[in-house]
């Protein structure tokens, strides 16, 4: 079974729009995981304009299920992750004013650098991932590093679905079939949606795990209106 691990990013930057904290960042967290999630992933950035360093550490009150700690491998993120200890640490290129995840890692190009960190977070227990373009080459450079596994970076895949689906998901399956070919772990992740994920998890072999945000939140959002709207006319006709 593919798991499914939300990432709670966008919570938090609605909790921090009015300064306060609604919503409770550790309740959504923990109802998430009552209502299926299989694990939770977050993201922080050095300018915590969503995710805080507090939150992160904080987290693990709550969780029962998988914790997954994305981010650019800063000095300061590694020491977080150092301390958390989570389940998993994804790698992502994050220059630190992206607004969100835009590119994979260049495995080949960054291979030593990422070697080093990696053997530090696997000597502590934490298994790792890479954040990597759908390319042979870069599958094979991330399994040079000692990675457990891999991260698809499926931008492309989703933003394409709906001219071609078929031609989409091409690289995937190749760079799906090469993980597999080398023995390293499969996660894939980036504007993953409600429409486009049977295709993607029905065609990818092996694929372990989803890690899917800003869609899972909005659709959340939206299909919660019917039910939410009813509930405040019906306490203004009390």
């Amino acid at each position: 079974m593919i798991s499914l691990s939300v990432n709670i990013n966008k919570v938090a930057t609605l909790r921090n729009s009015r300064g306060g904290d609604t919503p409770n960042l550790l309740k959504v967290a923990k109802d998430l995981q009552e209502y299926g999630a299989q694990g939770i992933t977050i993201h922080p950035r050095p300018d915590q304009r969503h995710i805080r360093y507090k939150d992160a550490l904080d987290l693990p009150q709550v969780l029962t299920t998988e914790y997954n700690i994305e981010g650019n491998p800063l000095p300061k993120f590694i020491d977080l992750v150092l301390e958390i200890k989570p389940t998993q640490v994804t790698l992502v290129p994050d220059s630190e004013d992206a607004i969100t995840s835009n590119a994979g890692w260049d495995t080949v190009k960054n291979q030593k650098y990422l070697k080093k960190i990696i053997d530090q977070f696997k000597a502590n227990g934490i298994r790792t991932s890479i954040f990597v373009d759908p390319e042979i080459t870069m599958v094979q450079g991330a399994f040079d590093t000692g990675t457990d596994r891999i991260e698809l970076y499926t931008e492309s895949y989703a933003k394409n679905y709906d001219i071609d689906k078929s031609k989409a998901i091409s690289p995937y399956i190749n760079a799906a079939k090469k993980a597999k070919e080398l023995g390293i772990g499969l996660n894939a992740g980036h504007d993953l949606n409600l429409k486009n994920l049977a295709y993607f998890s029905q065609n990818i072999p092996d694929l372990l795990e989803v890690s899917i945000g800003h869609a899972l939140i909005c659709e959340s959002l939206y299909l919660g209106f019917e039910n939410v709207i009813p509930m405040y006319l019906q306490r203004l006709t009390n």
